[in-house]
């Protein structure tokens, strides 16, 4: 309780100095506007439908990409540590891409699929497939052998071992992995909405800085902040419930 007292005291403090610092000269009000002008911005935003079009646009890209990834990412990782074929052809490529900057990504996937959500839901399935993936192959790498014998002896198949002793002995890495992955996948979305998209949130940042309306962009922004910050909380409740078990 006192640790949330003091990390919601140091976030007021950091508003009251937003607030504060372009009025009284710290900071030249064009480019940082003070707090109350941006909520005043975010309203029209909101009340004018702007931000809801453009928002849900970002929405169904971040979360189509991110499904994607969750899904592939666990296939692969949990396969690559069950088989050494598997591993032996993925390991190298993975290894490989793992350094490469993802947003170096947008006009390759900008020039293959066009200007749309494929592109983009394409980019964000990509990047954030190697984090999921990685989680899935150390925590499924991870699994006890004596647990894995203990199942062959009582007559569970490959597959049934799997799915009820190697995958539950490789959440905690895998949701950490995801966890990864879906912080890259705002990273992305807004990159590539920046760079080669029509709409979109990250378009809609591009736009208004672009056109000089600075209070309207920091709304934006804090919007896509906002919501990244809640997805985290959300899932990180949900990773503690789902490891409440150990």
């Amino acid at each position: 309780m006192i640790t949330r007292l003091k990390s919601c005291l140091g976030l007021l403090l950091l508003m009251l100095l937003w607030e504060i610092a372009p009025r009284v000269g710290l900071v030249r009000m064009d480019i940082l506007p003070p707090l109350s002008r941006i909520f005043i911005a975010w309203l029209g935003l909101a009340s004018s439908g702007e931000l809801w079009t453009h928002g849900v646009i970002s929405l169904f890209r971040a979360f189509s990409g991110a499904a994607i990834a969750i899904v592939v990412g666990t296939v692969l990782g949990v396969a690559m540590a069950a088989s050494a074929p598997v591993r032996i052809f993925f390991r190298p490529l993975m290894e490989a891409l793992y350094p490469i900057p993802k947003s170096a990504l947008i006009p390759i996937t900008a020039l293959w699929l066009g200007l749309g959500n494929a592109s983009q839901i394409t980019l964000i399935a990509l990047g954030c497939i190697l984090p999921v993936a990685v989680g899935a192959y150390n925590g499924a790498r991870g699994c006890e052998r004596v647990l894995i014998w203990s199942g062959r002896a009582l007559g569970a198949g490959k597959m049934r071992t799997l799915v009820d002793i190697v995958v539950p002995s490789a959440l905690p890495e895998l949701l950490s992995g995801i966890r990864t992955a879906l912080a890259l996948c705002l990273v992305l979305l807004v990159s590539s909405e920046l760079i080669v998209s029509k709409n979109g949130l990250g378009y809609l940042i591009g736009f208004l800085g672009g056109s000089g309306i600075y209070d309207a962009m920091f709304a934006a922004v804090l919007t896509i902040a906002i919501f990244g910050l809640i997805v985290d909380r959300l899932f990180l409740r949900y990773i503690r419930w789902v490891l409440s078990w150990q």
